[in-house]
């Protein structure tokens, strides 16, 4: 098995968790598919350096990776008010909010998964890499161009960012500061690189002889 289709397995046996979860806390004698948990954490765990995995692979495990980490959050928070009972009114209305700031985070492992194992998901989820490409026409570099504008989206939505616009307007703002560097600097290409500075996403340019 390859690990496109692997990253498939993955994505097939979250969806299906989250599903068991949903039945389980609607149930009072459902058990919690501690097996299927297991399974989704392996996966996780296994390619969680990204060392033999694509951009494209890297994107879609990272994807994954932080959605499980939202649900392994939010199925606790939802196991402890089973476990303790609603603490606030508004507990009984959402279903989540079973721990008070001031309250110590459970240490111990919730349905056979511990924090430390959510946490690792999340920190592989989070975890971004320097990406760089060198353009000197995108118009017809369309797979250097749509590289850069999956890594730009990636380090926005690991920062919190809003996405805006799209593929094409992302192509042309790039065609239109490559013609502009190029032209000012009299230089080959351009080269552009996603970087956080002080917290915030950046795109930079810069000529390239």
């Amino acid at each position: 098995m390859n690990i496109d289709e692997e990253l498939t397995v993955l994505e097939s046996q979250l969806r299906r968790l989250k599903i068991e979860y949903e039945i389980f806390f609607s149930s009072p004698t459902k058990k919690p598919p501690t097996d299927i948990e297991w399974k989704v954490l392996a996966l996780l765990r296994k390619f969680s350096d990204g060392g033999r995995m694509s951009f494209s692979q890297r994107y879609r495990y990272n994807e994954m990776a932080q959605r499980y980490a939202v649900y392994s959050d939010l199925w606790r928070k939802k196991a402890r008010i089973r476990e303790e009972g609603y603490r606030r009114p508004q507990d009984a209305m959402l279903s989540v909010q079973g721990v008070r700031p001031e309250e110590r985070k459970s240490e111990h492992k919730v349905y056979g998964v511990s924090a430390a194992a959510a946490a690792l998901a999340a920190g592989a989820a989070t975890k971004a890499e320097p990406v760089s490409v060198q353009c000197s026409d995108p118009q017809n570099e369309r797979e250097q161009v749509a590289k850069l504008y999956r890594a730009l989206i990636t380090a926005k939505k690991n920062a919190g960012e809003t996405v805006a616009g799209n593929a094409d307007s992302f192509t042309s703002f790039v065609q239109k500061k490559t013609d502009q560097i190029r032209k000012q600097y009299n230089c080959q290409s351009v080269e552009f690189s996603v970087e956080l500075q002080e917290g915030q996403v950046r795109l930079k340019a810069k000529a390239k002889s």
